[in-house]
């Protein structure tokens, strides 16, 4: 369909129409602005045709119609484009005003919705132990908050949709939460918290590149994935391709038709652009036709402006380098002269050349390949050629054979010749003893210039005369370059009124000086620099009909000005064509030069019908029906509008892109709609409302906009419209001020809806420092003008509101979150008690995400944001009331919602004590009040039944036990309490006796005052005074009860003592040792359960301590008699064999009269033994069952030292009677067993040999010293001396 016919006699209506078909095929682009391609024109009739039925229905009727308008819209859209992209083309073909920079922020490659699911799969495959990476157990619960909290919210997916967020943004986040964590964790020797931090980041980026990284392109990078870079112009063409809908095809026809490789040909177009701008100026003020503008004097300020600009586009293109070829042609510097060596004399104003001026400078290579037919010479014989361009240096060949004369040598000569004479000849070497110079076989001549063959060719050589060699030649190569400011050379005939007098034929260069200024030059041979020269400033190029009078040249045109026309001629029709062409392109003409051959064509009427169409039909060709968007005249359409179609296209493709833009344009984008704005004169007022209005929008529709883009422009808008001037432009429209207006409602609207969404719109703090952004853009926004800054208080106004319209979405999202709307409605209340705990951690954590991400933005109003948590709060306490109503009488579950509420606020500066918390504490103070009156009166019942009951069994301590049991635990509480007003004994506790210590009912005592003093301190009450109330309370009602409980084991531990007998078979029993343990344990309580600071606290603490140890002092005194009345009853038995009784005569005859005949038993030692063994094992049990070390040496010490007293008592009544020998024997076995005994219990030596001891000591041994002088037998080795070798 797009190759035209190869029929001559085709018309231009089918050219026409084929130009139409093309245009229509090549429709597409995005779905915002570009319409999807166009079905045929032809086609479309063809399908109005079959439509015209008879009688068609009106709805068929219309549905034609809107299809027909659719698709002439769809074509006019694409026509609009592809003018659009011919000047976009242009832009980027030859760029004159800006450059790609270099110092925008890199843009992140975006992640999107699969990749993220990619991420969480990672995750949670790291989490379950699926991968090879090695972690720690704080690792491992690092990475599962992130993937709870983080990966798997919603605000992240919607952020992710949105194309706002890239990995960084994960990564970032990723280490702020452990950075917290890290720096919480305790110092270790040897390990820094750097390294740490390293090692963790280390393991994070392991666990997200998988086993794959989907992050890693291809090895050839889309365009999008190199948009960030500084791009080619291949590049920038194939991007605003994609942009504008633009197929390949297209672009190419653009491409060779405007000549975009044509430096030349770009220059001379933009020098014709700003030419037509400075005309439309000039029209505009002659009309007085002017936009309509703020005041009626900015309209000639408006003139002023816009020749300032194009004068500076033109020094722009003025301080370009001559051509892009080569950094070396730089501008000349032109200056005004008086040399009279000007062959053009122009106007006064005009910049003058000198023939210093053009003088050009070229490169030639001279390749010389072989000779053939030499003839002249021997074989063997050397051969050589040498080369030169005259006026410059000679160059020589390698030595050949004459048999094989090749050699393939390169000569490189430099010369300012335009016309250049090259000699080459060829040498064999003279053999002859007196010959100076080598033989010359040959020589050739060459003219060669820019537009010589370049390939090598064969030349005839002149031979001396009578010389054999008489078809001698030469096969070289000459290559002569075209210095880039040399625009065109060749033959023409030429004939002028000032300057080629003659009409004859020269050789001419076209000459460029710089950007504006061309010279026509003619040069001689061998000749630097021209003998004439025409400067082309103000002349007019075109064709022209043959001169008949001239003779020479067939193809005739001219160069036409005020008072001079010059007549050019060549000798052929493409030739005269490229001709026109350059100097078209040098004078920067706005009238394009036709054929009369096209001329004829595109008019017939007016010719000749057999004129020559082939130049026509090839353009055609080339074109393929873009000419009407080649040939449009720039200054005739209206860029604002068109640029505005541009820069939104662009958006579109930008946020479309693989980068997290953000709304930014990569650095390629940026040049060409730089170079765009400056080209074609776009206002930058207009580029930037242009802009925020295309963000605003984008951002409307959930994309991640960076606010201080969106500050940057409004900035510029606004100090704009105030008469700043931030781009030198003074002039402000009418409509740049109500659209600037229009823009600043919209963008305030936008912020407050932001900072009303800030969860939703920056979650987790993302973009980085976006929120504080919006913030600082709001506060501009509301700014009446530029220099007038807004009082705080307004901002403060602002933002407060839109926080308190936050807090009803955080909770209203929230509550649609947790589904708290449908529990409440119809749960239990247990149910409902459940939900509001879980809404309270909910809550709990939105308001540790809002002050962890989000309080840096807020810093100017840290009060703004507490008030917002309060108000966030007051929306909650409705549905946590609602719940705490509806729970039955006295029922304490709710108390691990106060711990976790409270916990949360009063470590808050702004939220403690605050609204909200004061409400919760309104409502739990009578909970907790009647939670410890049940509980006092409970403790106070369970210690008068329990010792009542109270076996007085010994069991382990479970205070002391509680670390190594599970319990269940609420939040913070060490026990879950058993529910008021009964206690029941935890089932765990019967296994735990098993050891000796207190007494049930005391162990439940002192578990219950713990527990529960441990729950109001966990309950860690914000107000100091009812919290100091609580505390003294229970302090003071630990002291009663544990008063009360020592009172009771008094009374319990003397009836049991009584009920004991006082014969050596005395064992103290457990129940008195538990009891003994009570009251230590009671001491030992006392100490946490009791103590206060200062005051009448501290006097009761002092009172039961007191109570207590004149209590154990009691029950040790008992102990101690009671144990003593034993000895005493040994002693009585004693007694019997006092000197003197009856009793003791009778016993003394008997024990001898027996002993005669058999062995009497030694009653004496029956009885010391016994006392001994009963001493010994109370000792252990002592010992072993009581836990207090001081308590049981005070009983010891009192044992010992009422033992001796007693014994000396016993002895002190005996003084004037002599000791039986039994009472002798069973005394020293008694006090020395005893002594050892004691002492091997602790009892020190200052109490062991007291005054009463050493009184009993010297009795026994003076009784012993008699009895071994009458009876020395009788003692049978028992002796008051000490020795090892006694029997135990």
């Amino acid at each position: 369909m797009l190759d035209p016919s190869s029929s001559e006699e085709e018309s231009d209506e089918v050219l026409e129409e084929e130009r139409r078909d093309a245009l229509v095929a090549a429709g597409g682009g995005s779905p915002r602005s570009l319409p999807p391609p166009a079905r045929d024109p032809r086609g479309r009739e063809a399908g109005a045709a079959r439509a015209a039925s008879p009688s068609p229905s009106p709805s068929v009727l219309s549905e034609g119609r809107e299809e027909q308008e659719r698709l002439q819209r769809e074509e006019r859209e694409k026509r609009l484009r592809l003018q659009l992209y011919v000047f976009v083309a242009r832009c980027i073909a030859h760029p004159f005003n800006a450059k790609q920079p270099t110092d925008m922020a890199r843009r992140q490659q975006k992640l999107n919705k699969q990749q993220l699911q990619i991420l969480k799969e990672r995750f949670q495959a790291f989490l379950n132990g699926e991968t090879q990476i090695v972690a720690d157990e704080a690792f491992c619960n690092a990475v599962r908050s992130y993937y709870e909290v983080f990966l798997k919210s919603d605000r992240v997916a919607r952020m992710v949709h949105s194309g706002g967020c890239s990995a960084n943004d994960f990564r970032d986040v990723f280490k702020k939460n452990i950075e917290k964590r890290v720096r919480s964790l305790p110092e270790i020797d040897g390990l820094s918290k750097e390294t740490v931090l390293s090692s963790w980041l280390a393991k994070y980026d392991a666990i997200y590149r998988g086993e794959e990284d989907f992050c890693k392109q291809p090895n050839r990078m889309a365009l999008s994935a190199v948009s960030e870079l500084i791009l080619s112009k291949e590049q920038l063409y194939e991007m605003f391709q994609q942009i504008l809908g633009i197929k390949k095809l297209e672009h190419q026809l653009i491409y060779n038709a405007c000549q975009l490789d044509n430096g030349d040909e770009q220059a001379a177009q933009i020098r014709r652009e700003l030419d037509g701008r400075l005309q439309l100026a000039e029209q505009m003020a002659r009309e007085r036709k002017f936009p309509k503008f703020v005041t009626r004097e900015m309209e000639n300020m408006y003139i002023e402006e816009l020749r300032s600009s194009v004068n500076l586009l033109m020094a722009n293109l003025e301080s370009l380098p001559v051509s892009k070829g080569g950094p070396e042609f730089k501008l000349q510097k032109l200056k005004r002269s008086q040399n009279s060596a000007f062959l053009d004399i122009g106007d006064e104003n005009e910049v003058q050349l000198s023939k210093s001026d053009v003088v050009l400078s070229f490169t030639l290579e001279i390749v010389i390949m072989e000779v053939q037919g030499l003839k002249s010479v021997a074989p063997n014989r050397i051969v050589y050629c040498t080369m030169e361009v005259e006026g410059g240096e000679k160059l020589q060949t390698d030595q050949a054979e004459a048999s094989r004369p090749q050699w393939g040598t390169q000569g490189d000569f430099t010369t300012t010749h335009p016309r250049p004479v090259v000699k080459v000849k060829l040498f064999t070497e003279s053999t002859g003893v007196l010959a100076l110079e080598d033989k010359e076989l040959g020589r050739v001549v060459l003219y060669p210039t820019s537009n010589s063959p370049k390939s090598p060719d064969l030349h005839k050589m002149i031979v001396p005369k009578n010389s054999q060699d008489s078809d001698l030649k030469i096969k070289l190569a000459v290559r002569m370059d075209k210095p880039p400011h040399m625009k065109h050379c060749g033959y023409l005939y030429a004939l002028g009124q000032k300057v080629w007098k003659r009409w004859k034929k020269r050789y001419f260069v076209l000459v460029q000086v710089s950007q504006y200024t061309f010279a026509m030059c003619s040069y001689r041979e061998k000749k630097s620099e021209p003998q004439e020269l025409m400067q082309l400033e103000g002349y007019t190029v075109d064709y022209t009909a043959p001169h008949t009078g001239l003779q020479g040249g067939r193809m005739f045109f001219n160069a036409v000005k005020e008072g001079d026309t010059v007549i050019f001629a060549s000798d052929d029709e493409q030739d005269r064509i490229l001709w026109v062409q350059a100097m078209y392109r040098a004078t920067g003409q706005s009238y394009k030069p036709i054929p009369a051959s096209q001329a004829q064509k595109m008019n017939p009427k007016g010719g000749n019908v057999n004129t020559d169409i082939s130049p026509l039909y090839t353009d055609r060709g080339q074109k393929h029906g873009m000419d009407e968007f080649i040939s449009a005249n720039p200054c005739k359409f209206d860029h604002a509008s068109l640029f505005r179609l541009l820069q939104r296209q662009t958006l579109d493709h930008r946020l479309n892109d693989s980068y997290s833009c953000l709304g930014w344009f990569s650095p390629g984008q940026v040049f060409v709609l730089d170079e765009y704005c400056a080209r074609y004169g776009v206002r930058g007022c207009h580029r930037h409302l242009c802009y925020l209005s295309e963000l605003i929008e984008h951002s409307e529709n959930g994309s991640v906009i960076d606010p201080t883009l969106l500050h940057y422009s409004f900035a510029f808008c606004a100090s704009h419209v105030h008469g700043n001037r931030p781009d030198g432009i003074g002039t402000v429209s009418v409509e740049e001020k109500e659209r600037f207006e229009e823009i600043k409602d919209r963008l305030s609207s936008l912020l407050e809806n932001q900072i009303s969404h800030f969860r939703y719109c920056f979650p987790f703090g993302r973009p980085e420092g976006a929120l504080k952004a919006t913030l600082s853009l709001l506060e501009r926004v509301l700014m009446k003008d530029i220099a007038t800054p807004i009082p705080a208080e307004e901002v403060k106004k602002v933002v407060r509101k839109c926080l308190e319209k936050a807090a009803l979405i955080n909770y209203t999202r929230l509550t649609e979150y947790a589904k708290i709307e449908e529990t409440m409605n119809q749960a239990t209340p247990a149910r409902k008690l459940e939900e509001v705990l879980h809404l309270a951690e909910l809550c709990i954590e939105v308001l540790q995400q809002n002050e962890e991400h989000h309080s840096e933005a807020f810093a100017w109003w840290p009060e703004l944001l507490a008030e917002h948590a309060e108000k966030f709060l007051s929306l909650y306490s409705v549905d946590m009331d609602s719940a705490l109503e509806a729970q039955p009488q006295d029922s304490w579950d709710s108390f691990p919602l106060f711990q976790l509420l409270n916990n949360a606020l009063r470590n808050d500066t702004f939220l403690c004590n605050g609204k909200f918390h004061k409400h919760l504490q309104e409502i739990f103070v009578p909970m907790v009040i009647r939670y410890i009156d049940l509980m006092e009166s409970s403790i106070a019942q369970s210690i008068h039944r329990g010792l009542e009951q109270e076996s007085w069994q010994p069991v382990k301590s479970i205070t002391n036990s509680l670390p190594n049991v599970a319990l269940p635990k609420v939040p913070s509480l060490p026990l879950n309490l058993p529910q008021i007003p009964s206690f029941t004994t935890p089932t765990w506790m019967t296994s735990l006796y098993d050891s000796t210590n207190g007494s049930a009912t005391s162990e439940d005592l002192f578990w219950k005052l713990d527990a529960l003093q441990m729950f109001v301190f966990d309950l860690h009450w914000p107000e100091p005074e009812f919290a100091h109330h609580l505390e003294q309370r229970l302090k003071l009602m630990a002291t009663d009860m544990i008063e009360a409980c020592v009172k009771r084991t008094r009374i319990a531990f003397e009836l049991k003592l009584q009920k004991t007998n006082k014969s050596t078979d005395l064992r103290i029993p457990s129940s008195l040792c538990t009891m003994f343990n009570v009251l230590v344990d009671a001491k030992k309580q006392t100490a946490k359960l009791c103590i206060l600071d200062g005051g009448q606290e501290q006097q009761y603490h002092s009172k039961i301590d007191d109570l207590i140890e004149e209590t154990v002092k009691e029950i040790i005194s008992l102990l101690v008699s009671k144990v003593v009345s034993v000895l005493e009853g040994v002693l009585s038995k004693l007694s019997r064999y006092d000197e003197g009784t009856f009793f003791s005569s009778l016993v003394s005859f008997t024990v001898k009269a027996a002993a005669k005949y058999v062995d009497v038993p030694k009653p004496g030692m029956d009885l010391a033994d016994t006392y001994i063994m009963f001493v010994r094992q109370n000792q252990d049990i002592l010992r072993e069952k009581v836990n207090e070390e001081m308590y049981i040496e005070k009983l010891f010490d009192q044992w010992y030292s009422s033992s001796m007293k007693v014994i000396c008592m016993w002895l002190a009544d005996r003084l004037d009677l002599q000791l039986h020998i039994y009472q002798l024997k069973t005394l020293i076995k008694i006090v020395k067993k005893t002594y050892r005994d004691f002492r091997l219990q602790g009892v020190l030596e200052g109490t062991l040999n007291s005054k009463t001891y050493d009184t009993v000591h010297s009795r026994l041994t003076v009784e012993e010293a008699t009895v071994s002088v009458t009876d020395a037998g009788g003692l049978q080795g028992i002796t008051m001396k000490d020795s090892d070798e006694e029997e135990g």
